[in-house]
């Protein structure tokens, strides 16, 4: 069917109110925060189109659109709030982006459960506001708190800065609605743990909106902590900070801030102080004397390794302004401005070697390589890299971001590890999918051939094309 007959569709559908189609509204749905995406806008590229927007306001909205997107073989692309930094919201194939920040709701709070219920579409930081008026948090902070929506943490396996003592959102979400490719809605979660078959929860977590699209979630809520204590510490060496955090994770610590920078972020994390040496924050809470003996413990492993007190300060100042992205915003903006994050993980015993290597062959492609340590386990933990640069022009900017894809992928996956942490695949990782996920591919594209069938829901992610 064509796209004109399929927007008469929609518009029968929606009204003309929750339909748009002109260009400035098509272009503001074909970059998201993307680097790559950010420099195509300013090359004034739109490679990835879609032909009309939904706004859905509610489950019969998105319910109704994935119907005509099925009857009519259109692709579906789920879009919140346009803050993920790897493409994963473009259409590639164009069709039908299906808006989802305007299905929002009044949280339901469960005191007794301690769980919270809201629509997909609602931001992360009024829910977080409106716990804490209640006295209550949801102990899951990414840097986009108040730029993505709770529905787009689900589809893209999000975590946060405290996720070493709370976990990403695959431990903290409760249950969820999801609509099928074909309009089914399905109800998914467990009460508090089920042994009835596999947990189909997990299912479309990360799926970045290639099987459903979620519409509503419950999470975990946790009362605000009694007591916080942070310090950070120099360290003599990487190794030494690495071994820190590992000792302190197998040692059945859990620190709710855990972050380790390199010596030349340690420049970034501490500007009030000269970096000569790699920096750790730490910090405990929860009831006080627990977080204080916690604090102790970890405070006597850092020391036994060579660390040294710097006091509270940098920490408190770094929580002032975790949520600020904007010194690669800003040297985007400029141009030839370029800047890349790159999140990625390993074990224990492979994440130092691959750090090693990451930086030596990233070194040549940017001004600045910023290499830092979080979201810590028992088994390993993820390094987070950020690249600063400016090139001559955009074009050559551009070239230098697909390069830095090109190599960081290439290190990550000789070294046996995980090419996303948190931000998920979206377009910035699809063309090392396959290699990443090997033998469990096969198994993602049979779950991708049950649900949606006709590969209609954000084609070209997750290594997932077109129906074959």
């Amino acid at each position: 069917m064509s796209a004109a007959s399929v927007i008469d569709q929609l518009r029968h559908a929606f009204g003309p109110d929750a339909l748009l189609t002109d260009d400035a509204d098509r272009d503001a749905r074909s970059h998201d925060t993307w680097p790559v995406a950010t420099v195509w806008a300013k090359l004034g590229r739109h490679p990835f189109r879609p032909d009309a927007i939904v706004r859905a306001r509610t489950v019969a909205d998105v319910v109704e659109a994935l119907r005509i997107g099925a009857e009519t073989g259109t692709p579906i692309t789920a879009w919140g709030l346009g803050s993920s930094v790897t493409g994963q919201p473009l259409p590639v194939a164009g069709g039908i982006v299906l808006d989802m920040a305007e299905l929002v709701s009044e949280p339901e709070l469960n005191e007794v459960d301690r769980t919270v219920t809201v629509a997909a579409g609602v931001r992360g930081s009024d829910l977080e506001a409106w716990l804490n008026q209640r006295d209550l948090t949801l102990n899951h902070s990414p840097q986009s708190l108040g730029r993505s929506t709770i529905g787009g943490w689900i589809a893209t396996r999000a975590t946060g800065q405290f996720s070493s003592r709370y976990g990403g959102i695959e431990d903290l979400l409760v249950g969820y609605q999801v609509v099928l490719a074909d309009g089914t809605i399905a109800e998914l979660g467990q009460r508090p743990r089920a042994a009835m078959g596999p947990d189909l929860k997990q299912l479309f977590i990360g799926s970045e909106g290639t099987l459903g699209v979620v519409t509503q979630v419950t999470l975990k809520v946790f009362a605000r902590a009694e007591h916080r204590i942070v310090e950070a510490f120099a360290l003599p060496t990487v190794d030494a900070g690495l071994a820190a955090m590992r000792r302190i994770s197998q040692a059945g610590l859990r620190p709710f801030l855990v972050r380790f920078y390199d010596l030349d972020e340690a420049a970034h994390a501490v500007p009030t102080t000269p970096a000569t040496a790699p920096v750790l924050f730490l910090g405990h809470e929860g009831l006080a004397d627990v977080a204080t003996a916690e604090h102790a413990a970890a405070t006597a492993i850092v020391a036994s390794l060579g660390g040294t007190s710097m006091g509270a300060a940098p920490v408190n100042a770094w929580l002032d302004r975790r949520y600020d992205f904007s010194t690669v915003e800003n040297l985007l903006a400029r141009p030839g401005g370029y800047a890349e994050t790159v999140e990625v993980a390993n074990l224990w015993s492979r994440i130092g070697p691959m750090y090693a290597e990451l930086k030596e062959q990233l070194a040549p492609l940017a001004g600045e390589v910023l290499g830092h340590f979080s979201h810590v386990y028992d088994q390993g933990s993820s390094l987070y890299l950020i690249l600063l640069g400016q090139a001559d022009d955009d074009e050559v900017a551009l070239s230098r971001l697909e390069e830095i894809w090109a190599r960081a992928m290439k290190v990550v996956i000789a070294h046996d590890g995980e090419i996303s942490h948190h931000h998920g695949g979206g377009l910035a990782r699809q063309p090392w999918v396959e290699e990443s996920l090997g033998t469990g591919y096969p198994v993602l594209r049979r779950l991708k051939d049950a649900l949606d069938p006709s590969h209609l829901l954000n084609p070209g992610k997750l290594g997932l094309g077109s129906r074959p």
